[in-house]
């Protein structure tokens, strides 16, 4: 099985056995459905759960499991990473893709120069996505990832074209 991570468990919130998980994946409503299974990472070992509630709370996913309804059972998985099984992912559309497909994908501009690696899909203000690009020997590069920027996304060669403005990088 191969596991993707969705995010990270931040603290217990209340007495009921809810999570409080600051979220990696644009999903939320639909990763935490009740009834779905996803897996806390701890002690080495993949633990699923079955989500019983999910609502937000000041920017942050609230989710309480099946069988873990009290503080007690949850509390140790304070701090751990929480993930779901890949085979769960739904397809995108055309022009779309998770945020995990972009990482690791070399960054070029328009003429095939290399400018770096994409190290990061970060939401710098609600609703603003940039991709942080590691440049070697320079300072990271934030490439906002709007189409007028990101001409075009390959996949299967692992790169991105990028459209380089003064002063972007």
């Amino acid at each position: 099985m191969k596991y993707i991570k969705i995010g990270k468990i931040i603290n217990t919130h209340g007495i009921k056995g809810e999570l409080k998980i600051s979220s990696c994946s644009d999903f939320d409503a639909e990763r935490y459905q009740k009834g779905n299974t996803v897996y806390i990472a701890y002690s080495e070992k993949y633990l699923p759960f079955q989500v019983q509630s999910f609502r937000t709370h000041q920017g942050y996913s609230l989710v309480s499991f099946q069988n873990a309804l009290n503080i007690n059972d949850v509390e140790q998985y304070k701090g751990c990473m929480i993930y779901m099984d890949a085979a769960d992912r739904k397809p995108l559309g055309n022009g779309q893709y998770y945020r995990d497909q972009l990482l690791g994908l070399k960054a070029v501009d328009e003429e095939g120069n290399e400018i770096g690696k994409v190290s990061a899909v970060e939401e710098t203000c609600p609703g603003q996505r940039h991709l942080r690009v590691q440049r070697e020997g320079k300072n990271d590069a934030l490439i906002p990832y709007i189409p007028f920027f990101i001409k075009r996304v390959d996949l299967e060669q692992k790169c991105i074209v990028i459209h380089v403005e003064e002063g972007l990088l």
